[in-house]
Formats: structure tokens, sequence, C-alpha cells
């Protein structure tokens, strides 16, 4: 029986998504501002040690051996994902086709990895064991992690995620984060909301995707269900476009997801730099796939009377997804009318 996919448990348990209106719109009919709750944070805090006040210097017996010191411990554990060898995000399977899923980190840290393991944590299994040994890797050193695995029986789109753990069985930091995972579509009917080839880019140090696929899906997506409720289909706009896939990009690259971009600016200068006339526009964010984004709209009110909204008459949708941001795909929806 085909698992639900782990970005949507995420997004069902911890939703974030925002809207915002053109400053024209009259109080009684503007949506307030909407967060709900939030993924928490998966950065690790800082602790700061406890100070240990001093101690009178030890007096020892010449007869007595003195106590050797013992090696440090705390040798500091850290990775890097550098690339996926086999198997990138979204690549097509045959159902039960067995596989071997690769991923090329290197040791940031200052422990040796002997005894260290790769460790299924959540999500689809794929047949995945518990753990497996990693090779021995020196601090500063690149390895090859692999798994091996098996693609469900049933069509769709599956997502299991790993960790890293040291030989004590702690999970190893990768960068800010924790979890890697590996991302496959069984057969053509995983791939009906993933249409299109995913375009992978670089801005800066920044690697990201985007997908046409995917927004032309959500445009069908928003239009369908205006058209359920009788209000009329929007019509792409090329400078809603520019600002809906600069600030996805800007989410996608700067990990954050809310309507102030990286730069402090706001929904309406970035539709006043792209040269967007009107003074009336809507703007709603999501994560995840193109359905996943109009259940979220759908699960609240405020939103979807933005999808739906009987005064916009055009839109611009931009999407961009980088696997190594805390939510991978990210929507920004931008509507417009006179």
């Amino acid at each position: 029986m085909k698992k639900t996919t782990l970005l949507t448990l995420l997004v069902s348990a911890f939703l974030t998504s925002c809207i915002t209106l053109s400053q024209n719109e009259t109080a009684t009919t503007a949506p307030s501002l909407f967060v709900t709750s939030t993924l928490p944070p998966t950065r690790p805090g800082l602790t700061v040690p406890t100070p240990v006040p001093p101690t009178a210097t030890p007096t020892f017996d010449p007869l007595t051996p003195r106590p050797t010191s013992s090696p440090a411990t705390h040798c500091g554990d850290n990775a890097l994902l550098l690339a996926d060898v086999t198997y990138p995000d979204n690549t097509i399977v045959a159902a039960g086709e067995k596989f071997t899923k690769t991923w090329k980190f290197k040791n940031a840290g200052g422990c040796t990895w002997k005894d260290y393991t790769i460790a299924f944590v959540s999500g689809d299994r794929m047949s995945s064991p518990d753990s497996a040994l990693i090779p021995e890797t020196a601090p500063d050193q690149e390895v090859d992690v692999s798994i091996e695995l098996a693609a469900p029986t049933s069509d769709g789109t599956y997502l299991g995620n790993f960790e890293l753990r040291n030989a004590q069985g702690q999970p190893l930091p990768i960068g800010t984060e924790k979890i890697f995972w590996v991302q496959i579509i069984v057969g053509i009917g995983g791939a009906s909301n993933i249409e299109g080839t995913p375009i992978v880019s670089q801005v800066g140090n920044c690697t990201y995707s985007t997908n046409d696929g995917y927004v032309q899906t959500l445009i069908n997506l928003i239009n369908q269900a205006r058209s359920d409720v009788g209000r009329a289909t929007l019509t792409v706009n090329t400078q809603l476009t520019f600002a809906a896939q600069g600030h996805s990009l800007d989410m996608a690259c700067n990990d954050f997801l809310k309507h102030s971009g990286s730069d402090g600016s706001w929904t309406g200068d970035r539709l006043a730099e792209a040269g967007y006339p009107n003074t009336y526009y809507l703007e709603v964010l999501a994560i995840g796939l193109p359905q996943d984004a109009i259940n979220q709209w759908r699960s609240d009110s405020t939103h979807w009377e933005a999808v739906i909204n009987s005064r916009v008459t055009e839109i611009g949708v931009g999407y961009v997804y980088s696997k190594y941001s805390s939510y991978g795909g990210y929507w920004t929806v931008d509507m417009g009318g006179p």
C-alpha cells in the first residue's frame, strides 16, 4: 500500500504559510496576516558550559602512582553533504526494483569516523535496513555513503529520511541539519503532479532546481478551484511571475519562509521593481508539491479566500527547490488586478 510522503506529513503537522495584500485594501475586507505553527527549529542551540570553581592543587604520595591523563573525547562531529552520487531526487524507478542510493559526504569535524553508520529515521523505508556501516573516514576527507533499497510495488512518490550516527549512536549535524533523504518516483502514475524536467542551476554557492511542470500544475489547480466556485480563470502575467520566482529563489537559497525578503523588501516592493502596474495584489506562500500547496491554502479560510478572490485577474507563480533548505520546495504566488 502506498505510504504517505514525509513532505505531506510535515505540511499537515507543521505548516507555515502567509498572505499579504496591497496597501489600498480596506480594513473591512483585508485578511489579517496569518501565521500558523512553524516547523520546530532543527538547528543546534548554543550551550554555555557551567563554570567550574577552582579547586585546591592536589598533593600526591610519592609512593602512589599518579593517574595518567585520558585522551580527549570531544573532538567534534560534523558533516557536509556534497552531492547525490546516484538516484537524485525524483528519479523514476521501476516497481520493486532494487537499487543502491549513494551520497557523498565530507568529514567536517575533528573525529575520525570509525564504526559510524547511516541509519533510517522516518518516511518510506523502501526495504532499508535499520543501519549500515560507512567506511572509516579521517577529518577533512570525503566518503561515499550508500544504502541498499528496494522501490515499493505501487505507483507513487516515496521519500525516506536518514541520518549519520557516530559509534555511540548519536546523530551527526550536517551543517545546520541532521536529516538527509532519498526521493524516488515509481511508475508513470507517481509523476501525476510532477510533470516536467527539473532544471538545476546555481547562484553564488546555492544550488537549486526549478520545474516548469510543477508551476503549470499549480496554476491549473488554482484555476480549477476558482472555476468550481464560479470565479474567472487567471491569466499568467510575466511581471508577476518574475517577482514570484525571485522571492522563491530568495527563500530557498537563504532558508526562510516569509513575505519579507532577505534584503527587507516586501511584496509591493518586488512587484514595483518588476514593473507590475496594478496596485491591487495578493501573495500567498507554501511548501512542498503542487497539491501540497493547494491543501495548505484550502485548510485556512483566509488563504482560500485569497486563492478564489474575485477581484484578481492575473497570476504569477514561482517555485524553487533546494535540498539543503529546511522545507525543500518553496512556492510564491502573486496575483493582481485593476
